[in-house]
């Protein structure tokens, strides 16, 4: 996957804010020519990060398709910022689970420097990113090999998490619904967020607010059975009636 440029990454950030954009609007805007931004939204769809619509773009139709790296793109600013929280709020000496999800790899980014932690993952960039990393304990459940999403899946995966029991889990979600709480695209995915929220003291759900834009089908938790959201927002009208809820 390629590294986008300033303006490539804006319009990303763009159509998560208002779904839709013109090529006219967006060569106005940037004060460049239609050709150069056809040529943006060419390499956004190439690399599953937008879709082309009659006269522009808009964000991607399915984002369960979305490869891992493409994921780490998207909201990628309020998902460090949810990391960063997270991260925050553990102490030295803890025991962490880490499950599926680009905020969660922030997550391991952002306690680089905590020291005399335990992470355990599924995650192989979380596994990558901590290598070499001598004031930490990193422990990779075994599994098999997801290419596309970069972690380890399959019974030995949660028999893994179960060995341990954490001061946290964190967790993301493919989805956030009113009615059914937290959701995810896979079962797979929903199994290793009950299965680390049974493991773990305190379970923390890191998700920005698109989540809720999500589809998915496959149900993990009500919210009140996390022990904290974090969030950088909640949708125009949406009323929160889950558990402790902290915004960045």
């Amino acid at each position: 996957m390629s590294e986008l440029n300033d303006r490539q990454r804006e319009i990303v950030e763009r159509l998560r804010v208002s779904d839709q954009q013109s090529i006219n609007d967006l060569a106005e805007q940037y004060g460049v020519a239609t050709q150069t931004i056809r040529r943006d939204i060419n390499a956004l769809c190439d690399q599953g990060l937008a879709r082309r619509v009659h006269g522009g773009v808009a964000p991607p139709a399915n984002p369960v398709n979305l490869n891992f790296r493409a994921r780490s793109i998207l909201n990628e600013e309020p998902k460090r910022a949810i990391a960063a929280a997270a991260a925050a709020m553990i102490p030295p000496g803890s025991t962490v689970l880490l499950g599926i999800g680009t905020t969660v790899q922030y997550t391991a980014e952002a306690l680089i420097q905590t020291p005399d932690i335990t992470l355990v993952t599924n995650n192989l960039e979380v596994a990558s990113l901590m290598h070499g990393v001598e004031h930490s304990d990193i422990h990779v459940v075994g599994g098999q090999l997801r290419s596309e999403d970069r972690d380890l899946v399959g019974p030995g995966t949660l028999e893994g998490y179960r060995r341990f029991v954490a001061d946290f889990g964190i967790i993301s979600c493919g989805a956030l619904d009113p009615d059914h709480g937290v959701l995810d695209y896979k079962q797979f995915d929903a199994d290793v967020s009950n299965t680390i929220r049974a493991a773990s003291r305190q379970t923390l759900l890191l998700a920005d607010v698109s989540k809720w834009k999500g589809q998915a089908s496959h149900r993990v938790c009500g919210f009140d059975a996390l022990d904290l959201v974090i969030t950088n927002a909640l949708p125009a009208g949406q009323d929160w009636t889950g558990g402790e809820i902290r915004f960045v």
